[in-house]
């Protein structure tokens, strides 16, 4: 039983899986952190009244509608998505471009467009 779960965690890939949410989930707290403790207090001394995040619009029978929590949450949002979106971009590397490439005609492998010759099979291309 124990090698067949091993099996399953191998041939699934549950265990990268695994691993990437937990740094996935590490990552996001830094991200977090990056936005509330160092961006959005400079973001608060921009905003007249730095108490924006405690706006409420008053409804009848004493309800309201906390206009400022919501906004708070859209600007960590796309502050947050804006951060993830750059780190990744820093991180990852584009493809590079793959050269144009055309068939044998005799043994129809891929080679590249500007060869003369096949490399598979040597007849000319």
């Amino acid at each position: 039983m124990l090698s067949e779960f091993q099996k399953f965690l191998l041939k699934t890939n549950a265990l990268a899986l695994a691993i990437g949410v937990v740094i996935g989930g590490a990552v996001g707290k830094v991200v977090s952190s990056l936005v509330s403790d160092v961006i959005m207090p400079v973001i608060t001394l921009a905003i007249p009244g730095g108490e924006w995040r405690e706006i409420k619009i008053p409804l009848a029978g004493g309800k309201a509608i906390a206009a400022g929590s919501f906004l708070g949450s859209v600007v960590d949002f796309v502050i947050i998505a804006a951060a993830v979106f750059l780190i990744t971009k820093m991180v990852m590397k584009p493809d590079p471009p793959v050269p144009p490439s055309k068939n044998c005609p005799e043994c129809t492998e891929a080679i590249p467009a500007a060869a003369k010759r096949c490399k598979f099979c040597t007849s000319p291309a």
